[in-house]
């Protein structure tokens, strides 16, 4: 393993019931990058993506991951834990408190950092305060940084659903993780909303130093700010490379892409070479 490694998936099956839905499934996500989970519609990327947030627990393999006291093996990490050791995770659905406003639910992103005890909570001690000063500092920094000025005191119920998928980034945000795992952040977003996506991605990692794994279906964002992509079919690894490379890989065509035309317009897209 690299030494700049920050999570590695070995060997990772797992199995509900009769359907194996991730076979021997092994990554490495270097610390800085973009790296990318591709695929038809069952594939298996987010089943992957609940092994690591520790919704499920694999049958088989592990998951390794460099946490704030070194590497541990975070398949034995209980999943409240999962956001204290620096990874956050948005939903392909959104998971927001609709009748919250944006700034709420910022703050709601900063539980995992408050110390305080339950009776220091009652009566408000300094030590509160302070906490309640720290939170709100980094929410209007997380506003400030996706421009979500104009919508800070708005209820989420209201708001339109490009922008909500950035709120629930925004939270994820105020974990202050070190590892972001995105579930499809451009579902459901029209094309100039998935541009403003691209964005906001390449600056997490480039301004905020942040790792970032993502399940993609859009093959023009997948291009623009992956640095590796991995591709996945009836939950095996189909190829694993640059985002030219994953797209031209035959197996990866006929599995996901669909033709070698879909193929030739993806190559005009700009495409970032692995690191």
């Amino acid at each position: 393993m690299s030494t700049d490694t920050l999570l590695s998936a070995q060997n990772l099956s797992v199995r509900f019931g009769g359907v194996l839905a991730v076979n021997q499934v092994s990554f490495d996500v270097k610390q800085g990058e973009v790296f990318t989970l591709i695929g038809p519609n069952g594939a298996g990327k987010t089943t992957v993506f609940n092994l690591i947030s520790r919704i499920y627990t694999p049958t088989t393999g592990n998951i390794t991951y460099q946490g704030p006291q070194g590497m541990l093996e975070l398949t034995a990490q209980a999943p409240q834990e999962v956001a204290s050791l620096g990874i956050a995770r948005t939903f392909q659905n959104i998971e927001l408190f609709e009748h919250a406003s944006v700034l709420h639910n910022l703050l709601i992103g900063r539980h995992t950092h408050r110390k305080t005890s339950l009776w220091q909570d009652l009566f408000f001690t300094p030590a509160v305060r302070e906490a309640e000063i720290k939170a709100r500092e980094k929410a209007e920094e997380v506003i400030e940084f996706l421009d979500l000025q104009h919508y800070r005191d708005s209820l989420v119920a209201g708001l339109p659903y490009g922008v909500r998928k950035v709120v629930e980034m925004a939270r994820a945000l105020c974990t202050e993780p070190k590892l972001l795992l995105l579930d499809e952040p451009s579902s459901g977003l029209n094309v100039e909303e998935t541009d403003d996506m691209a964005f906001w991605i390449q600056d997490i990692k480039n301004e905020l130093g942040i790792t970032v794994l993502m399940v993609e279906h859009d093959m023009s964002l997948v291009s623009k700010v992956s640095d590796r992509v991995l591709a996945m079919n009836q939950g095996e690894v189909l190829a694993m490379g640059s985002p030219r490379e994953v797209q031209a890989d035959p197996a990866v065509v006929e599995a996901y892409l669909g033709s070698i035309d879909d193929v030739s317009s993806l190559r005009r897209q700009p495409a970032r070479e692995a690191a």
